[in-house]
């Protein structure tokens, strides 16, 4: 979510290898697939939206859904219409959208049941949700050396609280959403990166609201 750009000279080194061999893609990949998932003629709300690229290359294929963003610092860069949040209470009406979207945003907080619930709160029918799935050492190292590469550069804050497949299941069930879809087929990185920081870390789930 939160972004301040870091100027030292390793993190702006890190922050342009990072753009040059993985972002560019990344975004592509994950508009492609978080497109193809919308709804037609969707509102969505993109929470913790960032610099706004991804929902705007999503708003670029599927010209038929519009896409509005919160965030805890609004970037003046932002691509999509965006508003400024606490990180905590969503600033909208109850059922105010048809669909709420997290990219990578939830293993930034300190609890992902307290956004998800409020996602719930402000959807009338969706939560789409991109994140990660965190099982052993392993998993949990490689997915720490991803956040601190692509998100320290930018001043974000690092909770690394990540997930398990069932932790996440336990969140659904408490905040009301029902899981509909659910894949790890996520192939955001090329050979050979794909083999250390793919593995089936990253998940995009489309969740529906019960209550």
């Amino acid at each position: 979510m939160a972004a301040t750009s870091q100027g030292s000279w390793p993190l702006t080194w890190i922050n342009s290898c990072h753009r040059a061999l993985v972002s560019g893609r990344r975004t592509r990949v994950l508009a492609e697939l978080l497109a193809a998932r919308l709804p037609q003629r969707a509102s969505v709300l993109d929470i913790g939206c960032g610099d706004g690229v991804i929902s705007s290359l999503i708003a670029s294929v599927r010209p038929d859904v519009s896409i509005q963003g919160v965030e805890f610092l609004v970037r003046p860069e932002c691509k999509i219409k965006c508003r400024a949040f606490d990180g905590l209470t969503l600033p909208h009406p109850d059922a105010s959208f048809d669909v709420c979207l997290f990219v990578d945003v939830l293993h930034h907080t300190e609890d992902p049941a307290i956004m998800l619930r409020e996602a719930a709160r402000v959807t009338r029918r969706f939560v789409l949700l991109k994140d990660h799935v965190d099982e052993n050492m392993l998993d949990d190292v490689t997915l720490r050396f991803m956040d601190w590469v692509g998100n320290r550069p930018h001043g974000v804050v690092l909770t690394y609280n990540y997930q398990s497949r069932k932790q996440w299941a336990e969140h659904f069930l408490r905040c009301g959403l029902k899981e509909e879809t659910w894949t790890s087929e996520v192939s955001l990185y090329p050979w050979p990166f794909s083999l250390i920081v793919g593995r089936k870390l990253h998940f995009v789930a489309m969740l529906r609201k019960t209550g």
